[in-house]
């Protein structure tokens, strides 16, 4: 790690918490359209960091990582962020669209051996504090019910999180920033929308916006 990295503080240089949406965000597809249980997987390059299962085929569709979702899962798991976490926060509409995404998870690789799921339970030691779906206790509104249970189950603060989303079906990333705001420092979540899925640009902006906030 560079001297200007181990120099950085968490939760001002950059969050405690990043929480990325699913469908159009981390992967390219929408789970509500998906028809089958993900089995089929397709190996691939991973950044050059060798061969892995880059895509998951339900029935004849084919699931992947944006190009910016896989990089900044990559630099999560080489701990280029120290202390950082990372969530799930996903309105999937039906019971059957949130077991094809949890089972997608389970498959896609961020480093060979690594699946996505691995990352998230090494970073909670196997808890699942990921919300996904909108049957209840959660709803289609994040900022009424995944971020309150998100911040309730990790103790994380609402202003040392950054959310991405597309907010092709709703503005979500300004509905959190508007309702989930913590009362002694008026600052709350630090959103970031991809509508055209997460990219290696939207990775770092999104880390520029939540830096900037904090400056002192």
């Amino acid at each position: 790690m560079s001297s200007s990295a181990s120099s950085r503080v968490v939760g001002i240089d950059y969050p405690e918490l990043v929480v990325f949406d699913l469908d159009a965000c981390l992967w390219d597809q929408e789970m509500y359209e998906m028809r089958a249980m993900p089995s089929k997987t397709v190996q691939g390059d991973l950044n050059g960091r060798g061969r892995g299962v880059k895509g998951v085929y339900s029935g004849s569709d084919l699931i992947q990582l944006h190009d910016g979702s896989l990089t900044a899962l990559q630099e999560h798991a080489d701990n280029q962020y120290p202390g950082m976490k990372i969530a799930l926060a996903s309105s999937a509409d039906t019971p059957f669209a949130v077991q094809i995404g949890r089972a997608t998870l389970k498959l896609l690789e961020v480093l060979p051996g690594m699946t996505v799921w691995d990352l998230l339970m090494r970073d909670w030691d196997g808890q699942d504090v990921n919300q996904i779906g909108r049957q209840p206790p959660l709803s289609s509104n994040k900022a009424a019910t995944h971020f309150p249970r998100i911040r309730s189950v990790t103790g994380i603060r609402y202003d040392k999180m950054l959310f991405f989303d597309d907010c092709n079906w709703g503005d979500h990333c300004g509905m959190v920033a508007r309702a989930c705001i913590e009362s002694d420092t008026q600052q709350g979540v630090v959103g970031h929308r991809t509508p055209s899925g997460l990219r290696v640009a939207d990775w770092r902006k999104g880390m520029e916006l939540y830096a900037n906030q904090h400056k002192l």
